[in-house]
């Protein structure tokens, strides 16, 4: 970077980064799931599902927001010479860091259809959930201060995920017309020409 100017992530986008697949793993793993019986029955095992995806979305929406909260509270601005990463190469390093995580995930969720029917899939239908609420929180912390939160990308680590995590040591912010994603990590809508 020239001058110390530092790559930047939209921390919003991070978090977002995952929600999809997950979803749409989670989806397809309890749509396979339904056919096998299992050993508890399909009623049982889409109850529990039920359960489970409500766990996962809660757990993943309340997990480190007292963290998040605090980094946004401290937000320096960002650097005249920082340089500001696109949404779609933050997405992409999310999702090659964590695609074998994604693929066992799946395969678990698979598997475990013979013993509860579905509800494997839909705890991870339930996590990706989880993880578009906490990007919509987060993009409601980024519109009622008016500023976009930033994390130094040598800080999310080898797997480009965690933008809360222990190496994290603050956030930078912009203004909410910086990069090319909206408040939440979302891609930014272009006003069509007339």
């Amino acid at each position: 970077m020239a001058r110390g100017g530092q790559g930047l992530a939209r921390v919003a986008v991070v978090v977002r980064a995952g929600a999809a697949p997950l979803w749409w793993t989670g989806v397809v793993a309890a749509g396979i799931g339904a056919v096998p019986q299992g050993l508890t029955g399909r009623r049982i095992g889409v109850l529990a599902g039920a359960a489970l995806f409500l766990l996962g979305a809660a757990g993943v929406v309340l997990a480190r927001r007292g963290r998040y909260a605090d980094l946004a509270r401290g937000a320096a601005r960002a650097g005249k010479y920082d340089v500001l990463q696109d949404r779609a190469v933050t997405v992409r390093n999310w999702r090659r860091g964590h695609r074998w995580w994604l693929l066992l995930g799946g395969a678990s969720a698979l598997g475990s259809a013979f013993a509860v029917p579905v509800a494997g899939g839909l705890l991870l239908a339930g996590l990706g959930t989880g993880l578009w609420l906490k990007a919509a929180w987060l993009g409601r912390l980024e519109r009622a201060a008016q500023t976009l939160l930033w994390v130094r990308v040598d800080w999310l680590g080898r797997y480009g995920g965690r933008p809360a995590g222990k190496a994290v040591r603050g956030l930078r912010g912009t203004g909410v017309a910086a990069g090319d994603a909206a408040p939440g990590g979302a891609r930014r809508r272009t006003a069509a020409l007339v």
